[in-house]
């Protein structure tokens, strides 16, 4: 057996001990795990795996501020969406897009999330992640991986959230999302994390965040590396500076801060459920978070991922109202014409939604990127949040799906039903799905200019 034929047919995975317990690192798909050209794997002539993710933030975006005037791929960036400008040949914007009630009910913030997310209002549909990670996640060790980068309802005091995910088999079976680094950190990197003398022991997330899983794996590491070429060589040592970098972000999480003079302990506040987040403490989550989902992504750990940025809760510093307060209360603008301090919002919104993109392009993966062997589906739940409309939904999507997808464009729907995204989302990712929806919104249309 040759050495590429005996690293490839590996699990990708160092393992290690920490504490008297197992942990491991998953590697990212070097030189020599693949074929001669890099785009499929050495060991079975396997094409490389093909990822899906959701990123999904409440309260829209204000209609005429986001919408390129051009259709295709000559278009211009609008004034909001000027973040996308290093990615914009990466990602499509999906405008015009919308969901009928059928005299249901409208469930504010919640209806328009089910519409695109499930195809439908009622809460037993099964979302759109768990049909896909059905076809591809089986033989990954997460069918899926759920974060929330926002305390929202309910969250304060738990470490995940049913309430901040979409991600559900039917009304009652929903994925939590995970709500701190910390925590995701640790199912990444111990799940065999075991006491052989305490049955009940569960590991101490601060055990493993300071001593380091890398430690824990450095002799199978300069095993490996042993075995590697030049080229690969140097991008596992790149890789691994990252992961260390990576670490120490996440242990300072753990740190007591240092103590200020001029810090005082105010009385004790009424007791108000906290449901709202700082706009930078919720940005430092969701890029820790980013990161660590790369890692689980490039070392085939999972192969679908969610990510719920806002449930409307952002806070911008010094100001007394949230996002989702201003969308109903703040007047519009006479001479701007839209809500000034929800723009602010809708900026930070799409600038993060920007960077996860491209952290997604940095990472090389074979004869490309992991960003173009993934799709990334990115919405809202409404276009207008001061109405609740579920006209002119905004929806991007990212990526190329391992070539099966376009980019860079720009689909004027012009009423068309938000389920044709989902639909076409179902077929690109290789399930057997010839409609999509219920009632009035199902449809058997694939947006086909997206479509490779």
């Amino acid at each position: 057996m040759s050495v590429t034929t005996k690293l490839a047919t590996r699990r990708r995975v160092l393992q290690g001990m920490l504490a008297g317990s197992a942990v491991s690192v998953g590697l990212p798909l070097l030189d020599a795990f693949l074929n001669d050209n890099g785009t499929a794997l050495a060991a079975t002539g396997a094409p490389l795996p093909t990822r899906f993710g959701t990123w999904y933030w409440v309260c829209g975006l204000c209609p005429g501020r986001w919408e390129p005037k051009e259709v295709g791929t000559g278009y211009q960036l609008p004034e909001l969406l000027k973040s996308f400008e290093p990615v914009k040949a990466q990602v499509s914007i999906l405008s015009g897009m919308k969901y009928n009630l059928d005299g249901n009910a409208l469930r504010p913030h919640w209806s328009g999330a089910r519409a695109c997310s499930a195809g439908e209002v009622f809460d037993d549909a099964p979302s759109i992640d768990t049909l896909v990670g059905d076809v591809i996640g089986q033989n990954a060790r997460f069918r899926s991986l759920e974060v929330s980068a926002t305390k929202g309802q309910g969250a304060a005091t738990s470490a995940s959230s049913y309430l901040n995910s979409l991600s559900r088999r039917n009304a009652t079976l929903v994925n939590p999302s995970e709500m701190s680094p910390v925590a995701l950190y640790t199912r990444i990197f111990g799940p065999e994390f075991r006491d052989p003398n305490a049955a009940d022991f569960k590991p101490d997330p601060r055990t493993m965040v300071h001593k380091s899983v890398l430690s824990a794996t450095q002799e199978p590491r300069e095993a490996l590396v042993k075995q590697l070429g030049a080229a690969d060589r140097a991008r596992l040592d790149e890789y691994f500076t990252s992961l260390r970098e990576l670490e120490h972000r996440v242990a300072l999480q753990l740190e007591k801060p240092a103590p200020l003079a001029s810090c005082t302990i105010p009385n004790v506040p009424a007791d108000i459920p906290q449901t709202t987040s700082d706009v930078e403490l919720t940005e430092a989550n969701h890029g820790l978070f980013v990161d660590l989902l790369i890692h689980a992504l490039a070392c085939d750990q999972t192969r679908v991922i969610n990510i719920y940025f806002t449930g409307g809760e952002l806070r911008r510093s010094g100001d007394t109202d949230s996002h989702h307060i201003h969308t109903h209360e703040e007047p519009m603008d006479a001479k701007l014409g839209y809500q000034a301090q929800v723009a602010w919002y809708e900026e930070r919104i799409v600038q993060n939604l920007a960077r996860m993109v491209k952290a997604f392009q940095s990472v090389k993966e074979g004869d490309g990127t992991l960003l173009d062997h993934s799709l990334l589906f990115a919405f809202s739940e409404c276009g207008l949040a001061k109405a609740h409309a579920l006209e002119n939904m905004p929806m991007f999507l990212a990526g190329r799906a391992n070539g099966r997808v376009k980019s860079g464009m720009h689909i004027a729907a012009k009423g068309d039903p938000v389920t044709r995204v989902g639909l076409t989302i179902q077929q690109v990712m290789g399930l057997p799905a010839s409609s999509w929806g219920s009632g009035s919104m199902q449809t058997t249309r694939t947006i086909t200019d997206l479509v490779i």
